[in-house]
């Protein structure tokens, strides 16, 4: 059977496109942004918020993500369990899991969490647990095209990514691309600039990190159902 290439418009998105200026994290201003989000997934499953995450907890995740040591992390891999696997073919980052032990990651969970609420409360999305961590992609480094989730598995079902890089320009590479489907061979750029927040359906959108030319720098995380195995609830990984 013939398949049909079906691209959306390629789009750059980047901070100019946020309008309002950046989110001071006031609960009038945190309201109006959680139910901006929510009307993006409702409607068109993915949102891309530029300069959205609160100043502080932006400039406070990558002080802390630059005062790391190398050997914080590690080279990150894929599949779960006995499938986790590392390959350079497919992901060439490196990773450090935010746990909440330093005052960066607790404000970073908090405003997850407060995103969870709203997000359960206005779509009925049924998250029960939350996972990120750290992403260090050094020059020329990748994330090949990918699902972050297997239709029917009923695991992750939202993806959060935050970058944390200032003065990004476009000749810097590094853009997050997401896919409408997999036909799609154009898609959507995000320019991973300081601040920037995007959420997708996990099991809706193939998506890549195409190589930088600088030292990039961003948190991903995962919204997860609780899911059950033989009466065992899968942990957050």
């Amino acid at each position: 059977m013939d398949t049909l290439e079906t691209p959306i418009s390629l789009r750059i998105i980047d901070s100019s496109a946020g309008g309002g200026g950046r989110i001071d994290g006031s609960p009038c201003q945190q309201e109006w942004l959680f139910s901006q989000i929510a009307d993006d997934i409702e409607q068109q499953g993915y949102s891309i918020r530029p300069a959205a995450l609160p100043d502080a907890i932006a400039d406070a995740l990558l002080t802390q993500q630059l005062s790391m040591s190398a050997s914080m992390f590690s080279n990150a891999g894929v599949g779960r369990g006995t499938g986790f696997q590392q390959t350079e073919f497919i992901r060439t980052d490196d990773i450090c899991w935010i746990n909440g032990d330093s005052s960066a990651g607790k404000a970073w969970l908090d405003w997850t969490s407060a995103l969870q609420r709203f997000l359960n409360q206005r779509l009925l999305l049924g998250l029960f647990s939350f996972e990120s961590h750290f992403a260090h992609y050094r020059a020329g480094a990748y994330y090949r095209r990918h699902y972050d989730a297997f239709r029917g598995d009923t695991n992750r079902v939202l993806s959060i990514v935050v970058y944390l890089n200032r003065g990004w320009s476009n000749d810097d590479g590094g853009e997050l691309a997401i896919y409408a489907d997999e036909f799609d061979r154009v898609g959507t750029r995000v320019i991973p600039l300081l601040g920037t927040v995007v959420l997708f359906l996990s099991e809706e959108f193939p998506h890549e990190v195409l190589p930088a030319r600088r030292d990039r720098y961003s948190v991903a995380g995962w919204y997860r159902v609780n899911n059950s195995i033989q009466n065992r609830i899968d942990p957050p990984r």
